[in-house]
């Protein structure tokens, strides 16, 4: 299975780099190919909702690092998002990535993909709910199914991460996946 990881913290070594890092480990091991996209790290234009991708050709105005994302994103199996929760939902950079998915609308209705959300916050899971929220109604909108969903509270730093189940969880939740 072709696998596109899409992490969205600005800390190299942090927490959801870590889940991401266990996930990918264990996808890996399973035999599925990953490709592990930084968004903090790329430069992604926000989206000004121009329309000029529906209208024009479906390129879109911006010649940025979504030209990377893009052809993997559209032949994925799956998209695994991971993102660290800083205020009830996923973070800036996360959220300028995911608005750039609608220059793909077309090409990504449909179009039989698993979907799984990782994240990390320093509070209960509650804090996740914005995420978990947007996650489940892209899905719905895409007709993607839902492989999973991983909150991982009460792990703001790594300390406290390492003190959870949590990366055993994201490791196991790769090595676990069946090929379509």
């Amino acid at each position: 299975m072709k696998i596109t990881v899409i992490t969205s913290s600005a800390h190299r070594h942090g927490t959801s780099s870590m889940m991401a890092d266990e996930f990918i480990r264990g996808a890996e091991e399973a035999g599925h190919d990953v490709f592990r996209f930084d968004a903090a790290f790329k430069n992604i234009h926000p989206c000004i909702g121009c329309g000029k991708c529906q209208t024009e050709g479906g390129s879109c105005v911006f010649k940025d690092d979504m030209q990377e994302l893009n052809p993997k994103l559209l032949d994925a199996d799956m998209i695994v998002l991971v993102s660290p929760i800083y205020f009830f939902d996923v973070n800036g950079q996360m959220k300028a990535t995911i608005d750039r998915f609608f220059g793909n609308n077309m090409a990504l209705y449909n179009s039989t993909k698993k979907f799984a959300l990782i994240t990390t916050m320093s509070d209960p899971a509650f804090a996740a709910e914005g995420a978990n929220t947007t996650f489940k109604l892209i899905a719905d909108l895409y007709k993607w199914d839902i492989a999973g969903i991983i909150n991982a509270e009460n792990s703001g730093d790594v300390e406290a991460l390492q003190k959870t189940d949590f990366l055993k969880k994201a490791y196991e939740f790769g090595k676990v996946l069946i090929y379509n």
